[in-house]
């Protein structure tokens, strides 16, 4: 979609822009709300740092007044957007208010991207304001310097700063107390409220723009199917440019007026450590993530009992690890939430009491959400047959900027295309069979990944593994599997072969293996098969043909 027109002000007084201010609900007006509601209680605590700086509810909404009159101050209003690049902290929870509030667009950027990546998100996106921290400068000003965007550039602002930083003023500087903000802007409901640019397989990002009202929608659908309430206390350990933490966990615990304790890292001894601290009901991990916590040490040894919800998401969790946290921690309920970012995110929940009667599906179309699984030409298959999944939803984003021909190909037919492959069972359960850019497609047959993967999980050796395919000249595509030996634990490739030989078809079983220390990994924890396939790419050179 093209750039989205501004919200205006209520310079004017119709009947209209009077209404429209009466009903407007926007991420600045839900904090707003939960502070009328919880003045006192702790909005956001911060853990797992040298000083820990915290927010009640009333300090954190009179913070972002505070920023959004600093914003207005510098040319930055309505429809304006503004990118941040920071590490989780308060001032991370501060900035998405601030924006928010001002009625200006949030960019959150990814901080592992190097500075001319950071520069595409800046030109791109077309910011006038960049939130920077202090630890991530020289990315930052390279940024500027490739999307010679220092002219246009309203606001710099640098976090966690200890000392003066050319061209950058302090973030704390737009926390200073400022003019009384006006209540009188009107933000339609669609009007975009994010921008966040997903990782995806193309060679540059695509900028999703994420309405007011479709996170609202979706922060309603989290909080049902979730079974949140504002007497939990969550641990947000992702990162928050993420749209899962952020817009599955952060925002909607601000709506409902939980306790955030927002950790810099998901660091197991760490995470570990703050749910015994603060008591925390709820944590939020991809399964690699929750591995790492069953693999620590101290998951035996920290008082864990607290924690009775837990949600996973951004892969399927291996059903041996869903029975060994069944049988380690009888007290913890497991959702399995899956989405992407152009859903904002969630489109489909697996309940507590499915989770291994339904192993290894990403359950039902959640609240707002209709889905299902479609054929090429875009009609349902039947039960039991792979498909696309695709989505309806008022969650959907609007389209991606400045991309109509993105936009019109992810939603061809009505429907939010997703890009993976599922088959839908007799009950409505979805279960995603793998990206459709993962399968692989091996001597005329069509291989799933996560099945495979699944198949290995079984084995007491492997503790991660990711299944890949290698362009070879007479299978197309090789099956190799790359494997990460439990702790204290050497994995024998002909064992693990013979045992997947044992639990799989012939031609699903690896025709190679490789063993690491670890796989790589992006910010929200999903395993980077892209990164193995450049790594392992001579490895099909090893692998004999059908006839060798």
């Amino acid at each position: 979609m093209s750039s989205p027109a501004a919200p205006t002000t209520a310079a004017s007084s119709s009947l209209e822009d009077t209404v429209a201010r009466a009903r407007r609900q926007t991420l600045g007006d839900l904090l707003h709300r939960s502070a009328r509601r919880f003045p006192d209680r702790t909005a956001v605590q911060e853990a797992g740092v040298a000083a820990p700086r915290s927010r009640t509810f009333a300090a954190l909404d009179a913070d972002a007044d505070r920023i959004a009159s600093a914003l207005a101050a510098r040319g930055i209003g309505p429809g304006d957007r503004v990118a941040l690049l920071a590490r989780n902290g308060l001032p991370y929870v501060q900035a998405i208010f601030g924006v928010a509030r001002a009625g200006a667009v949030l960019v959150p950027v990814n901080f592992m991207l190097g500075g001319a990546e950071v520069g595409y998100v800046l030109q791109h996106s077309g910011a006038v304001g960049l939130l920077a921290q202090d630890a991530l400068l020289a990315a930052a000003d390279e940024a500027v310097e490739v999307a010679d965007a220092a002219d246009r550039l309203r606001v710099r602002a640098v976090i966690d700063a200890d000392g003066d930083r050319d061209a950058w003023e302090p973030f704390d500087a737009l926390l200073e107390d400022g003019e009384p903000w006006p209540d009188d802007l009107v933000i339609a409901s669609d009007a975009p409220a994010q921008v966040m640019y997903t990782s995806g397989t193309e060679s540059r990002p695509k900028g999703a723009v994420l309405s007011n009202e479709a996170l609202v929608a979706n922060y309603s659908t989290c909080m049902v199917d979730g079974e949140m309430a504002a007497a939990d206390v969550q641990v947000h350990a992702l990162p928050l440019f993420h749209v899962a933490q952020q817009h599955v966990f952060l925002v909607p615990a601000i709506q409902l007026g939980m306790t955030s304790v927002v950790l810099p890292a998901p660091d197991p001894a760490t995470v570990l450590a703050t749910i015994e601290e603060h008591r925390a009901t709820t944590f939020f991990a991809p399964p690699t993530v929750w591995i790492g916590l069953l693999r620590h040490p101290d998951f035996d040894t920290r008082d864990l009992s607290s924690l009775v919800k837990g949600y996973y998401g951004a892969a399927i969790m291996p059903v041996e690890v869903l029975k060994e946290l069944s049988r380690r921690r009888p007290e913890l309920r497991l959702w399995n939430f899956y989405g992407q970012t152009e859903m904002a995110p969630l489109s489909t929940v697996l309940r507590p009491e499915d989770q291994l009667r339904k192993a290894g599906s990403a359950g039902r179309a959640a609240l707002n959400v209709e889905a299902r699984v479609a054929a090429p030409d875009g009609s349902a298959v039947a039960v039991g047959e792979i498909g696309e999944i695709v989505l309806r939803s008022p969650h959907a984003i609007h389209g991606y900027l400045d991309a109509p021909d993105r936009t019109a190909a992810a939603f061809g037919g009505g429907w939010f295309h997703s890009g993976d492959l599922g088959v839908m069972d007799e009950d409505g359960y979805i279960t995603v069979v793998d990206r459709i850019k993962d399968m692989i497609k091996t001597g005329g047959e069509n291989v799933a990944s996560r099945e495979v993967e699944e198949a290995i999980y079984g084995h007491d050796a492997v503790a991660e593994v990711a299944v890949i395919g290698l362009s070879h000249p007479e299978w197309i595509e090789c099956v190799v599997a790359v494997v990460v030996p439990r702790d204290g634990a050497s994995v024998d490739v002909e064992e693990l072969r013979v045992h997947c030989r044992e639990r799989l078809a012939g031609f699903k079983v690896p025709k190679a293996f490789r063993v690491v220390d670890a796989l790589p990994k992006n910010a929200s924890g999903k395993i980077l098969k892209r990164d193995l396939r450049e790594r392992f790419a001579d490895v099909a050179d090893e692998v004999e043909g059908p006839r060798g």
